[in-house]
């Protein structure tokens, strides 16, 4: 049996519940307008840490949650269009999460991170600058680095960007950068 199997089932109950009609009209601009930046990590799923519901908020999941150059990217499109195709809408909110025990950390093995960057990943300086040892400190690094992104400066003063830090251990959220 396949691993994927039961969620097949699964999305024959969401399928047959309706819940898909119930999304924004713009693929673009979530009910909560809100969009998060957070770890591939399963242990913090956004559904589930943030209690966040179809249609709420766009969800970029990346290794440690970081701000790379195609999370920046993907906000520039979505900036975009927001401008272009519903400039009366309420602009959204950015919020940069990243967690404690992240396996991005891993990164700053010397060993992972030679045979990482020998496979064809990362080169090594990247490959540390991504590993998230500390997420008070890299979450302030990547919300600075959203806050001077070229490609989001036409819109920067129409968008809040907030840094916070999810602590396995207790499950709780802090604010370590402040919605602007």
């Amino acid at each position: 049996m396949s691993n994927f199997a039961p969620y097949l089932e699964r999305n024959q109950a969401f399928a047959a519940s309706g819940a898909q009609a119930d999304v924004p009209q713009i693929p673009f601009v979530p009910f909560k307008q809100l969009y998060l930046i957070i770890c591939i990590d399963p242990r913090v799923e956004p559904a589930a840490v943030l209690g966040a519901r179809l249609g709420e908020a766009i969800v970029a999941r990346n290794i440690g949650g970081r701000t790379t150059p195609a999370v920046i990217k993907d906000l520039a499109w979505i900036v975009h269009l927001h401008e272009n195709k519903t400039p009366d809408a309420d602009w959204f909110e950015i919020a940069v999460i990243h967690h404690t025990d992240c396996g991005s950390g891993l990164l700053a093995d010397d060993d992972l991170r030679a045979g990482y960057a020998a496979r064809g990943g990362w080169d090594e300086q990247t490959s540390l600058e991504m590993a998230v040892l500390d997420p008070s400190q890299t979450v302030q690094k990547d919300v600075a680095t959203l806050r001077s992104a070229p490609e989001l400066a036409s819109s920067i003063d129409h968008i809040k960007i907030g840094g916070y830090a999810y602590d396995l251990d207790t499950g709780k959220i802090t604010t370590v950068v402040p919605p602007d």
